[in-house]
This record gives structure tokens, C-alpha cells and sequence, in this order.
């Protein structure tokens, strides 16, 4: 009996050590329980071996892939090896109809061999996985030539799949899902260990702290300083350049002031009054025209003007920037940045005055954004709605605005801060302007 089964083509499982020999049967010993395969096929490779021998404790599964097929004798010629040939021998000497170019073309071609596999149907196929040199190549050059590209049915004609035909139950998955139940879950999970997350910005251990303090103080801690060799002008001086570095970093710093980018210089529009802290603002615009910024100075004309502003706008006419005295005169067109210094600190009587309410009125109504320089502080709101506040030395009390509030170092030293009853240490760092937030 074990004759019938010798020229069948078997698949041989021996498990993941050995792996799978597919090949066709040569010999069955019942008395060693062995079964030869010859010609084998290791794990989809053409062995070397020419005959592979299996014991029954090494086979993991047996399948019997054909049993019905002839084996065509191997060819005489020499060096070449001729496979096991899985065509019916009734059709040994046919061409094919629909393949005519796969028909057999002598001894020096190598049969295809075929691997079967069954489909969903039961119906076993074979596909081939191996064609010959000389089949290929002539294959290859009938497609260059322009000659008939037949579909591999071979390859693609292998059916699909039948459960790709049923649609997904999203509905039915959809309710086997607690949505109610998880989110309740999630929300007692985060709500135990919930930990607070900052800003790149935010995430800081120690800052140093600069406390405000009231106008009498920052007065008299003015003037203690201007007693040890800090004067006005040197203030002045520094005030402005201080400023000015902050309105030049406002107007987009390096990447809108450069020497080639002259056809499009910033304007900035400087309220000043006739008083200190308007010398102030005068010698802010004066570095600011030193840096190509075109400026226009807004001054009233005064009978009685203090010196150090009368100085300052000297200074300020050698940069050959605009100085108006009437509101009309200022750009009715939008600029990019209105520098306010209209404020007095010991006279507020002056926010009566025409020019000061004109001046007000009009920066209100234009769209730039304002940036106030030592404004004055008090129970009355500011006149001028300013986006960025300048503090010179200390901030002072001011109630709480939506301005960012801004401390300018005016070099005065620590002994100075000391003998007006101030511990002072200083917050600046390598800057000379600090942003400064409000707690």
C-alpha cells in the first residue's frame, strides 16, 4: 500500500526547528518509519540534496498536495536538473490557450515548480514561484516588443475574501463602549495627582523682587543722588538712552532697523510738556533719531519753560527731526509708536490745559500704541491709555492697569538706596530695562 502513495507531492511540517519540506514522495519504509522526499523544497528553497529523508518523530503535520499527477523522468542533459512537473499527463503535449507563451520549451528550460494552496471554496490551485532562465528572459523580451501583456491569473487570480463583504457593526461596537463609566474613570484619575505644568517662562524657582514705593520716597531718594554727583543732565542722559533702546526693541529691533531697510523707517510721535519729565521724552526722541527712527516732537509753546527742557530741545533741533507746537500738526495717518510725557508729578492742574487735552484726545484716537515714561501716579485715572509703562529707578504705587510695567536702571548707586532707608539689591542683571509683574 505504501506504493500508492510514492510520486505524490506532500507538504512535510516539522515543526519551527526543521521548518517545511514540500516535495514528492521517493520512497516509504514502514519498518523505520522513515518517508523520503527527493527533489525538496526547504521552507519555499530548492534544497541541495537531490533526497531528504523524515523519521515520524520529527513530522509535526502531513498534507498531501496532489496524488493524481505524473512525475516527467528527469532530463539526460548534462547539468541540468528537471523539476517535478505538476501539468496532467493527458496534457503533457498541449498548448495552453490562454498562456501560450508558458508552453514547455525543451530540455534546457526548468519546469516551474508550484506551491498549492486552498482557497475559501475548498478548490486547491497552484501557484508557480519559480520560472525558468530561458522562459523569463524570452517572457521579458515579448513585453519590450510591444507584444501582448496577458494577466497573470496565476498570481492575481486567487479569489477574495468573502468576509470583506460584510460591513462593520460600528453601531453595535459603538454600544459595547461605557463612554459615561470612562470618562468617570479619567476624570477621578487626574483630578488625584494632578500636577501644575508652567511656561518655559513661568518655571522659576527665585526672582528678584522690586518692591514699589511711594512718590515722597522716590523723591527724596532723587535727590540724595543728585547730591552725590548724579544731576539732572546726567539722568537725563540716561533716561534717554534707556528709553530709547526700549522703543527701538518695540519697533521690531534688528529685524526692521537696518541700514538696508531705509525706506521703511518707524515714526514715533513724542508728547512732551514743559517740565522734567518732558526733558525726559525730548532726549529719548533724540536718540531715537540718532538710530534713523524719524521722529516728531509734540512741545507747547510756554512763557515759562524749565531749563533742562530748553537744553534738551537744543540738543533735540541738531538731529534736523519735526518739532511742532499744535496738535494739528501731528500725523493724522496712524504711526507706529507715541512716546507720552505729558504727566507732571507736583503739578496736575496741567491736564486743564488746552494743548494737554487736544494732545490727550489725540493720542487716544490713534490706533499706535503708547509707551508712557515716568507717569505721574495719583487717584486719577491717566489720560492717555498706554500699552507699555516706564519706571525709572523703583516703580512707583500705581493702581493696577492692564499696562505692562517696565523698571529702567538710572545708575544710582547702592549707599545712595541705604541712606534713604532702602535695602536695596539690584534686579537688573545684565539689562538696564526690566519687565516687571505685578503681584
Amino acid at each position: 500500500m505504501a506504493t500508492d502513495w510514492l510520486e505524490s507531492v506532500v507538504s512535510i511540517n516539522c515543526g519551527l526547528t526543521l521548518g517545511v519540506y514540500q516535495g514528492s514522495v521517493s520512497s516509504v519504509d514502514h519498518r523505520n518509519q522513515t518517508i523520503s522526499l527527493k527533489l525538496p523544497f526547504h521552507n519555499g528553497v530548492r534544497c541541495s540534496l537531490q533526497e531528504v529523508t523524515f523519521s515520524a518523530r520529527d513530522i509535526k503535520e502531513l498534507k498531501i498536495l496532489d496524488f493524481q499527477r505524473t512525475v516527467t523522468e528527469p532530463s539526460s542533459h548534462p547539468g541540468s536538473a528537471t523539476e517535478p512537473s505538476l501539468v496532467p499527463a493527458e496534457r503533457q503535449g498541449q498548448r495552453d490557450p490562454l498562456h501560450p507563451h508558458l508552453h514547455h520549451q525543451g530540455a534546457n528550460s526548468t519546469a516551474p515548480i508550484t506551491i498549492l494552496r486552498r482557497e475559501n471554496n475548498g478548490e486547491v490551485r497552484g501557484q508557480s514561484n519559480v520560472r525558468g532562465a530561458t522562459q523569463a528572459s524570452q517572457r521579458k523580451n515579448m513585453v519590450r516588443n510591444g507584444g501582448p501583456k496577458t494577466r497573470d491569473d496565476e498570481c492575481f487570480g486567487g479569489g477574495t475574501d468573502d468576509n470583506m463583504d460584510s460591513d462593520f457593526d460600528f453601531e453595535g461596537n459603538l454600544a459595547l463602549f461605557d463612554k459615561a463609566a470612562v470618562f468617570s474613570k479619567i476624570s477621578s484619575l487626574s483630578s488625584e495627582g494632578e500636577k501644575q505644568t508652567y511656561r518655559h517662562d513661568q518655571n522659576i524657582l527665585e526672582e528678584p523682587l522690586a518692591y514699589s514705593v511711594t512718590f515722597d520716597l522716590h523723591k527724596r531718594l532723587l535727590a540724595s543722588a543728585e547730591r552725590w554727583g548724579l544731576s539732572v543732565e546726567r539722568r537725563l542722559e540716561t533716561i534717554g538712552v534707556c528709553s530709547s533702546q526700549m522703543a527701538l526693541t518695540l519697533l521690531g529691533g534688528p529685524n526692521r532697523l537696518t541700514p538696508k531697510n531705509g525706506h521703511q523707517r518707524p515714526v514715533v510721535v513724542l508728547l512732551c510738556g514743559p517740565h522734567l519729565q518732558g526733558a525726559q521724552g525730548v532726549s529719548c526722541g533724540r536718540h531715537l533719531a540718532n538710530h534713523q527712527v524719524e521722529t516728531v516732537l509734540f512741545l507747547p509753546n510756554c512763557l515759562k519753560m524749565q531749563e533742562c527742557v530748553s537744553r534738551e530741545v537744543t540738543l533735540y533741533s541738531r538731529s534736523s527731526s519735526q518739532q511742532v507746537a499744535s496738535v494739528r500738526d501731528l500725523p493724522q495717518t496712524p504711526v507706529d509708536l507715541v512716546i507720552n510725557c505729558l504727566d507732571h508729578h507736583e503739578n496736575p492742574l496741567l491736564r486743564e490745559q488746552s494743548w494737554y487735552q487736544s494732545a490727550a484726545l489725540w493720542a487716544n484716537q490713534n490706533r499706535a500704541p503708547v509707551l508712557s515714561i515716568d507717569p505721574a501716579v495719583g487717584t486719577v485715572p491717566q489720560s492717555v491709555e498706554a500699552k507699555w509703562t516706564l519706571f525709572l529707578g523703583l516703580p512707583l504705587d500705581v493702581e493696577q492697569t492692564e499696562s505692562k510695567v517696565y523698571l529702567c536702571d538710572v545708575g544710582i548707586p547702592k549707599r545712595v538706596f541705604q541712606e534713604v532707608g532702602i535695602s536695596y539689591h539690584s534686579p537688573f542683571g545684565c539689562k538696564f530695562v526690566i519687565p516687571l509683574h505685578t503681584a
